[in-house]
Parts: C-alpha cells; sequence; structure tokens
C-alpha cells in the first residue's frame, strides 16, 4: 500500500441492476485490452492501436461516470442525511482524482 493511503474497509450494497451495468462495463473493457494486446502481438500499426486504447480510455470514463452518479446517488446522499458533512471532502477528493 503507497504511504499516506488508507486501506479500503468500507462497502457498498449495490442493485442487481447497477451490478449487471457495472460487471457489463468492465467485461468489455478486459476483452478491449485484450483486442490491443493481441493487436501488438501481431505488430499492428502504431495508430490503429492508438485508436483503440482511446476507445479504451472512453470506456473507463463511462465506467467511471456511472459509478460516480450511483455514489452521489446513494452513499453521499446517505451520508449528508446522517449528519456525516465529511463525505463532501471525500467526493471532492474523489473527483479531483479523476480530473488528473
Amino acid at each position: 500500500m503507497e504511504e499516506g493511503k488508507k486501506p479500503c474497509y468500507r462497502t457498498k450494497e449495490r442493485t442487481p441492476e447497477e451490478y449487471k451495468k457495472l460487471i457489463n462495463r468492465l467485461n468489455r473493457l478486459e476483452g478491449q485490452v485484450r483486442g490491443i494486446r493481441g493487436m501488438v502481438e501481431k505488430n499492428a500499426y502504431c495508430t490503429d492501436i492508438l485508436v483503440q486504447t482511446a476507445a479504451i480510455t472512453a470506456a473507463i470514463n463511462a465506467f467511471n461516470k456511472e459509478l460516480l452518479a450511483n455514489h452521489i446517488k446513494s452513499c453521499v446522499v446517505q451520508d449528508i442525511r446522517e449528519g456525516k458533512d465529511e463525505v463532501i471532502e471525500d467526493l471532492v477528493a474523489t473527483i479531483q482524482k479523476l480530473m488528473k
């Protein structure tokens, strides 16, 4: 674990629909990465590989947007309702990390 990083002990119960959507996105990402590996192994042209890596970047961003929206609608709202305002700083820090 990186110095200064705290271990993650929190968990989140997801609806079956939310779980399925996230897992499907991850499965597609996995397939895209395997496809790029195959392109490298077959000595594909650089720009063809770069186009595929851009598609992976877009897919990761879509995954992050969905997960972040679900997080705000459930975890953040619940914590604010329970008076745990520190969740706002946690959310800001998370968004800052995503925007690097």
